[in-house]
Formats: C-alpha cells, structure tokens, sequence
C-alpha cells in the first residue's frame, strides 16, 4: 500500500472521532505528525472533579507497514483500516507481543 493511501486512511478513519463525545468537559483531540508518521487520539477534561486524560489511539507509519501501537476503541482500528481497504498484511499489531502476532490475521513486523 502507497503510504499517501495509508495515510489518508488513517485520517479519515480519527477524523470520525473528532464528532465522539466521550462525555460532557471531556475532548477529544487528534495529533498528527505526518512527517514522523505519527498519529494520536487522545482524551482530555474533567469528569465529576477527576482529571481525564490518556492515548486512546497511537498509530505509527513505518517500514511501509500501519503499526497500531494502542488502541483503546470498541470496534477496532484494525477492523476499521480493513473495511476502509487497507490488506491486512499492512498492519501490524503493536500493542501485542512479538510472538502472539504470528497467530493474528495481521503482519508480524
């Protein structure tokens, strides 16, 4: 896969997230650094006087391969990179340990 089409696939798919209220005094704001590769969803606010914040998705473009370096969403950014067209031999499962991405449907490294 071209890494403009990887691109764009990773934009429009955290461009959905940007319309997700996570809860009122909650934000959710997307970092893209185009030129590293990097991309990140990450929760910011208030909820009940408790401080909210953390990375709910990192992507990583490298070695001509999507690696998913976390992913805290429901439906799966994998699962959502595939139905956008992406092969799943172009993903990597970051988040899982070397050895057990063998036995995924995606790419080891």
């Amino acid at each position: 896969m071209e890494r403009l089409n990887s691109t764009e696939a990773i934009e429009k798919i955290l461009n959905s997230f940007c319309d997700m209220v996570v809860r009122e005094g909650t934000e959710v704001k997307i970092i893209r650094d185009r030129e590293s590769g990097n991309y990140l969803v990450i929760l910011a606010g208030w909820n009940d006087g408790s401080r909210v914040y953390g990375i709910s998705v990192h992507i990583e473009l490298k070695n001509d391969k999507i690696w998913i370096q976390q992913d805290r969403t429901d439906t799966g950014i994998a699962q959502e990179l595939v139905e956008f067209g992406v092969p799943k031999t172009d993903i990597v499962l970051a988040f899982k340990s070397p050895f057990t991405r063998k036995f995924t449907e995606y790419a080891v490294n």
